[in-house]
């Protein structure tokens, strides 16, 4: 499996600290069944990393990784703020890609309200990127204006929900809302955003499997993070049998039905 959002790099974030920190990240990724992951450091006004130092943490670690024969490859990316993403440097930001590809990792605030984002999603489309949404089932804004959440994905926006959310590590409501956004076709990736080995771990294939999903695994977890990374078309979703997620597939727009 490919996983296109982890926290991987030592030092840098709110992830490891060091990199034998690092490494045992992604012994606990190789476990479950993972064969590359994209490290993604915040790129915030709290972490104003830029992409030498990203770029030059994943050549230490992949060294580091090969040397201590754990058989999984590091390439780079970004989680950059929304709220940064209009002032860091397009030459920044391009390198900044997932793994060298055409997609941008964007994270949108955790408040009740959002202002600006279709905004800054137009821009950076404008520029040539394409976007992801980076654990938009976390975002209360979503859950006050979901309709929002669509509009920007048929803008051609895509998402990617955190594999822990669709098994309840971040509460109730969150499961609810990316479990109800898989019924709706609203969910492209599933990444673990790793920051440790055991409180936040590299888990894909475990938690797919633990949320009835590991029919989807193959297309969320492998075939769609390939496309991204590569900047092929998106494959199709495959069918979803009726009681994946829990009492059968609702109809579009399932927000209005109260």
């Amino acid at each position: 499996m490919i996983d296109l959002h982890c926290h991987i790099l030592p030092g840098i974030d709110d992830g490891p600290r060091t990199i034998e920190e690092s490494l045992a990240i992604a012994r606990v990724a190789v476990a479950d069944g993972t064969t590359t992951i994209v490290a993604t450091p915040h790129v915030s006004w709290r972490y104003p990393n830029d992409a030498d130092t990203i770029d030059a943490l994943c050549q230490e670690l992949n060294e580091r990784l090969l040397g201590g024969g754990i058989p999984i490859e590091v390439r780079a990316g970004a989680e950059i703020a929304m709220t940064r993403a209009s002032e860091v440097d397009p030459e920044q930001l391009a390198r900044m890609r997932l793994g060298d590809g055409p997609w941008l990792l964007l994270e949108p605030p955790f408040t009740p309200i959002v202002t600006g984002l279709d905004g800054v999603v137009a821009d950076l489309q404008a520029q040539g990127h394409r976007v992801i949404l980076a654990h938009p089932e976390r975002c209360p804004a979503f859950h006050r204006d979901p309709d929002a959440l669509e509009a920007l994905v048929a803008s051609g926006v895509l998402t990617s929900v955190t594999a822990g959310s669709l098994t309840g590590r971040f509460g109730a409501e969150v499961k609810r809302f990316a479990l109800r956004m898989v019924e709706d076709d609203l969910v492209h990736n599933v990444a673990s955003d790793a920051h440790d080995p055991q409180r936040r771990p590299p888990a894909l294939a475990s938690e797919l499997q633990r949320a009835g999903l590991a029919d989807l695994g193959e297309w969320l977890a492998k075939a769609v993070p390939a496309a991204i990374l590569s900047g092929d078309p998106i494959p199709a979703r495959p069918p979803i049998a009726s009681n994946a997620t829990g009492g059968g597939l609702r109809p579009k727009r399932w927000w209005r039905r109260g």
